[in-house]
């Protein structure tokens, strides 16, 4: 049985696995494994959050002949050790293979994580390392409150480097992914994110 750390957005049981996490009974909660440990994805997220991963998901529409575009929640397993839920992941068509009935089994071509107020740590630092040591090409991080998206691409050294900056209403493109062609303001746009960003 797990037990709670005195920081309350971990539990811990060393190493956990995905067998382990796998077993666990429902509590209306959402968790994700990180190397290792189990940790609470708390508090649910914004509206805001919610707003921008619908629209992200309506503009990469362009890409639907190529790949399947899934978002959360749905566990992402990369190995034993590391489950994690994007927000958004896309995997080409011709490795169907790595979707099976428990989520997707393997490394997707791309993932994206919409930044919360909460998230920041765990989706810039945390998360990002074990994106790149498990082999994901392309990782995209977009912040509400800047309005932007940024484009990490995979080197040879199984580290990210930032490609590209999209603001205001540059177009979103990928070397990795042609099909995608958006502008970042289109994030951004709807009434209710904007009302909701200005209050902020």
């Amino acid at each position: 049985m797990a037990r709670k750390k005195t920081n309350k957005d971990r539990i811990m049981e060393h190493p956990v696995t995905y067998e382990a996490y796998a077993e666990m009974p429902d509590d209306g909660q959402r968790y994700e494994v990180l190397d290792g440990e189990l940790e609470l994805m708390s508090p649910s997220p914004s509206t805001v959050h919610q707003v921008i991963g619908s629209s992200l998901h309506l503009l990469v529409q362009s890409c639907a002949s190529e790949y399947f575009i899934l978002i959360a929640p749905l566990d992402v397993i990369l190995s034993r050790t590391n489950v994690v839920q994007p927000d958004l992941i896309m995997i080409h068509h011709s490795r169907s293979d790595i979707v099976t009935m428990r989520g997707v089994e393997g490394t997707p071509d791309l993932v994206v994580e919409v930044l919360s107020p909460w998230s920041h740590k765990r989706d810039r630092l945390h998360k990002l390392n074990i994106y790149a040591r498990h082999g994901v090409p392309e990782y995209w991080i977009v912040d509400p409150a800047a309005q932007t998206l940024e484009r990490f691409e995979l080197t040879g050294e199984q580290r990210y480097e930032l490609r590209d900056l999209f603001e205001n209403d540059d177009r979103v493109t990928s070397d990795k992914v042609p099909c995608v062609s958006f502008p970042v303001s289109g994030l951004f746009k709807d009434k209710l994110v904007r009302r909701l960003l200005e209050l902020n």
